[in-house]
């Protein structure tokens, strides 16, 4: 009965540290690791001085075990010693690794993706969708058919379009596309989308309020004939008399303007999600995130 006892608590035990046990992530004096993040980071901690690094990027950490001066050597560090934890806290994951030092610079990592797999969620009601998860709709939405066919803009040899409005979340998707039938290249200068009366007046009491995207897919500053984005804005109700505008100013000192104009009636026809959007939908390459576009 004792043997028994002490099986069951060996064998709790076992899997207690199991599943505390960090991923290890081995680094070396002649190599930077960068920690690659599926989602934008909130903070970084680093448990002890022998670890030096920083945030590089939204989703990126770069880290080298700290040596005092380059003429110490590597003995200063044994094999498979552990340098310290880190822990990395984004949007809505933490995932948390131990740093262990290795000798050969060859068994060090230098790039190193933290994988879901390897991140406890937990809730942050700052962040009501990630940006990664944002940019993964925004691609199936651009890749899906057309639906829209009453907003159009023809104007200066460019035909503009609306072709799905999607409400996701807490966020709008503006799918539109530009064709441009001229010879004359098209310089993108700044996109923008303002709520403003649907009547333009001259009295002092009209107000347009310019709103920020959080997203934006495709970040061509120049295209010749087709253009097709997904541009993200913060989901909103507005009255009848107000519309949505979305200009794309061209680039030069007389420059072309596109505008769209996106009315109530339209908002309300925007396609719920449907999860059928995302069948044939691989992640967006993180990578290909801009983030100029800050939340």
């Amino acid at each position: 009965m004792k043997t028994r006892i002490i099986l069951i608590i060996c064998l709790i035990t076992g899997i207690a540290v199991h599943l505390s046990a960090n991923e290890k992530i081995y680094i070396n004096r002649e190599v930077t690791t960068h920690i690659v993040m599926p989602e934008n980071i909130k903070m970084v901690d680093i448990s002890t001085t022998k670890i030096i690094g920083n945030q590089c990027t939204d989703n990126i950490v770069r880290i080298k075990p700290y040596l005092e001066n380059d003429s110490i050597s590597s003995e200063g560090y044994s094999e498979n010693e552990l340098l310290g934890t880190l822990t990395i806290i984004g949007e809505r994951h933490i995932a948390q690794y131990d740093i262990l030092y290795t000798e050969s610079p060859k068994y060090a990592s230098t790039i190193y993706n933290v994988s879901y797999n390897e991140t406890q969620s937990y809730i942050n009601p700052e962040v009501s969708m990630p940006m990664a998860e944002i940019a993964r709709y925004a691609w199936a939405v651009y890749g899906s058919r057309r639906k829209f066919n009453q907003i159009v803009s023809d104007k200066n040899g460019i035909r503009a379009y609306i072709n799905n409005i999607y409400s996701i979340g807490d966020y709008f998707f503006l799918d539109y596309t530009l064709k441009n039938r001229t010879r004359i290249a098209y310089d993108i200068e700044e996109i923008r989308v303002k709520l403003t009366d649907k009547k333009e007046t001259k009295a002092t009491n009209s107000q347009t309020i310019e709103l920020t995207p959080v997203f934006s897919m495709n970040n061509t500053s120049k295209f010749r004939k087709d253009y097709r984005n997904v541009l993200v804005i913060p989901k909103l109700t507005f009255p009848e008399e107000k519309v949505l505008r979305l200009e794309i100013s061209e680039n030069q000192i007389s420059g072309r303007v596109v505008v769209l104009t996106i009315e109530y009636e339209d908002i309300l026809n925007a396609d719920g999600f449907d999860s059928d959007i995302l069948d044939d939908a691989d992640y967006y390459p993180y990578y290909y995130i801009d983030h100029s576009i800050k939340r």
